[in-house]
């Protein structure tokens, strides 16, 4: 080999050498300076465990700290199909869907994909299910346990009392993140932050014991407080949910309870609703088959088509119609549009109308509801009968500027602030807006549109003494160690009209209660019956009625909304005749509930009710003068022996002069006998016939007049029933408007 060919070699192996070198330079350069955050994080990740540790999201109670909502532990159940080997596929499979209730392939589908080292397969599983998942993958079928199966803790929201409250309440998702109600409005509030737990690791994955772990414990998140009262949410929910199904309200039905003072929601539900345990559940039978319609339609192709159906009928149960529903309100407006008039000094009580059934305005004809029109009437009176022509000649007095100006003061022109998501924004005209036919029509109630929550805010102003109070469902805060947080009871707004002017318009409001008359209490009330003019049909209508008591002394408002009623009393479906008496039920309930003294007229307590005594083994004429003299009761004996072996009623209460049964030999049968038809009768025909089928009668309602009608009864006619029965019949004034 010459010198040359050495040469040329030994450079060649320099130059490699050179190349050699450089190369682990720069690699050293590239792991320690220029990829050196990168590797740091990938070394960290093998070094160490963090596992993220949920924190509790708070509680909801109710204003009597009953809980409304909270959390509980479940588990996620996942699989490693990394670490699975191929022959345990089948038996996990097959067991995780037994013990969990999952489609078999699907688990199979997720073990099939071998490169993912976690495969979620189902997630908040309750702990005697997760016990069981657990025991089968340390044990599995045949005592061989299967490894690549792990359960993480999570938390689930739990509704105690399922779908009470739940368009109030809302609920959450898989996230545990608020969705819907107080529980989205008030997320940040009530989720609190989650903690850490970060674990350093050997080389092959294994814990390295606690004392190299780092804990950040999770700051649990704070409760709320309702204004909400259970026992008066209940009772509204009950006589709403009744009404619903009675008369068929097809959009549904709304209920909202207000102290009056403090602007505190007692109570607020629409129904139909759902239960927020399981809120993707369509509980509307008519919808629920409107969208399985869709689904098994072959005409529909497009599976978008039947999700867009299943969310717009979630979406409908979801809705709170309390505050994100516009109507129009109907002959309720006329409150405010005689508070407005009396205040500014436009009208007073002698101004005087006279109602021929209807009225010209610009060349526009408008009528009364009482189409045969009223006659001479004062101011009083045209509130009372509720009407129209005569609220057209207030609103045309007022003017456009002052009807505006009250109707903004009333807080309608923006929405109430109140503290729940969705809340929509009323539809109005301007004072520059308002021509005479709109004026006209706004007096009244059509035209301009409102949400439920401002209706009831605006009545609550003239029931309390003219102030404008901030409705809220929050009243207060809590820490999770039950400390207070923040006291969240807000200030009124605003003195919108005098004293004076409340206390008369309450005073009129109690000539105007109709069917929500309560005995014992002073209700004072308004009823509202509106078209739906934008719904495409002249038939819709809403009917609604307001309550406030007592009258002397307000401290509750009550508002029942029926959306689009379909089955008629009289023919009609007036507010005064389908909405009325779901207040006075809410009423009756309420008000000895939160401790309101009942004071009695002369008729009323010669009309109540008395508790019937058991006088079962008495002798015959010592239970009779127990029942007559002292409870003021009549009897009627079956069978000729001398003691008493049983008596209808039993137990409970009768109306005063109501007929007890005494049976006085054993094996007599409850004598049955058939409800008569008494709608549509005046009061003395009602109590001739039910008297002479042998069933007592309670009256609710309008009973201070000899010429009230019989407009429901609680037993259908033609129901078979045991003798001296009660059926409580509601009457209706006919000189108290009932539209």
């Amino acid at each position: 080999m010459n010198t040359v060919i050495r040469r040329r070699i030994l450079a060649l192996v320099a130059i490699l050498i050179l190349l050699g070198f450089g190369s682990v330079v720069y690699s050293l350069v590239d792991l320690q300076i220029i990829e050196y955050e990168d590797y740091k994080v990938k070394a960290a990740n093998q070094q160490l465990k963090d596992t993220v540790i949920p924190a509790n999201r708070g509680v909801i109670y109710d204003a009597n700290m009953k809980v409304l909502a909270q959390s509980a532990t479940v588990w996620t159940v996942a699989v490693a199909p990394s670490e699975i080997d191929e022959e345990d596929r089948a038996g996990i499979a097959a067991g995780l869907s037994e013990i969990l209730g999952v489609d078999e392939q699907s688990v199979l589908d997720k073990l099939a994909k071998t490169k993912s080292s976690y495969q979620t397969i189902k997630l908040k599983v309750e702990k005697p299910v997760a016990d069981a998942v657990r025991q089968f993958a340390i044990e599995g079928k045949g005592g061989k346990g299967y490894k690549g199966i792990s359960l993480s803790q999570d938390s689930k929201r739990y509704y105690p009392y399922g779908n009470f409250a739940a368009t109030v309440l809302g609920f959450t998702g898989t996230d545990n993140n608020g969705l819907s109600g107080l529980e989205a409005y008030y997320d940040d509030v009530l989720s609190g932050t989650p903690g850490r737990q970060v674990s350093a690791q050997t080389a092959t994955g294994g814990d390295m014991g606690y004392e190299y772990d780092s804990f950040y414990a999770p700051q649990d998140g704070n409760s709320l407080v309702l204004t909400i009262d259970e026992v008066i949410q209940h009772y509204a929910e009950k006589e709403l949910d009744r009404a619903v199904q009675d008369y068929n309200a097809l959009a549904r039905g709304v209920v909202i309870v207000m102290d009056v003072h403090t602007g505190g929601i007692l109570a607020m539900a629409t129904k139909g609703d759902y239960d927020p345990n399981n809120p993707f559940t369509i509980y509307d039978e008519a919808k629920r088959a409107e969208v399985e319609a869709v689904a098994d339609d072959p005409a529909t192709e497009d599976v978008d088509e039947h999700k867009q159906a299943l969310l717009e009928a979630q979406q409908t149960q979801w809705r709170n119609k309390a505050v994100s529903d516009l109507y129009e309100p109907g002959s309720v407006f006329k409150l405010i549009t005689a508070s407005a008039a009396l205040d500014s000094g436009s009208s007073t009580l002698n101004d005087s109308f006279n109602c021929t059934g209807s009225i010209k305005v610009a060349g526009t004809t408008m009528r009364c509801a009482h189409t045969e029109g009223h006659g001479a009437e004062n101011f009083s009176q045209a509130l009372v009968n509720s009407c129209n022509p005569a609220f057209i000649q207030i609103g045309t007095k007022m003017g456009a500027g002052t009807f505006f100006n009250y109707f903004n003061a009333f807080g309608l022109t923006r929405k109430t602030g109140i503290d729940l998501p969705g809340e929509a924004q009323s539809q109005f005209y301007t004072a520059e807006g308002l021509g005479p036919v709109q004026l006209a029509s706004c007096s009244f109630g059509q035209s301009n549109k409102i949400t439920p929550i401002q209706m009831i805010t605006a009545v609550a102003t003239i029931a309390n003494g003219g102030d404008l109070v901030q409705p809220h469902l929050v009243s207060k805060v809590l820490d999770a160690g039950g400390n207070l947080v923040e006291d969240l009871e807000p200030e009124a707004k605003r003195q919108v009209i005098s004293e004076e002017t409340a206390k008369t318009i309450c005073s009129i409001m109690q000539e105007a209660s109709g069917r929500a008359a309560v005995k014992g209490y002073r209700v004072g009330g308004k009823s509202g019956t509106s078209q739906k003019l934008d719904s495409g049909d002249p038939e819709a209508r809403i009917s609604s009625f307001v309550g406030i008591a007592p009258c002397d002394d307000p401290q509750i408002a009550v508002l029942v909304i029926l959306d689009e009623p379909q089955n008629k009393v009289l023919g009609e479906v007036f507010g005064g005749y389908l909405a009325a008496p779901v207040v006075g039920q809410i009423m009756s309930q309420a008000l000895p509930y939160l401790g309101v003294e009942k004071i009695y007229t002369a008729e009323e307590a010669a009309e109540a009710d008395v508790t019937v005594p058991n006088v079962t083994g008495q002798e015959v004429a010592n239970a009779q003068v127990t029942l007559t003299r002292d409870k003021g009761l009549s009897v009627d004996v079956k069978g000729s022996g001398s003691t008493v072996v049983r008596q209808f009623p039993s137990s409970g209460t009768l109306p005063r002069g109501g007929t007890v049964t005494l049976y006085t030999e054993e094996g007599l049968a409850d004598e049955m006998v058939t409800v008569p038809e008494v709608t549509g009768r005046d009061m003395a025909s009602v109590e001739k016939a039910l008297a002479a089928a042998g069933l007592n009668l309670r009256k609710d309602g309008s009973t201070g007049s000899s010429s009230v009608i019989a407009t429901t009864q609680d037993l259908a006619a033609g129901t078979q029933v045991p003798l001296g029965t009660v059926v409580t019949v509601s009457f209706h004034d006919p000189s108290v408007s009932a539209d």
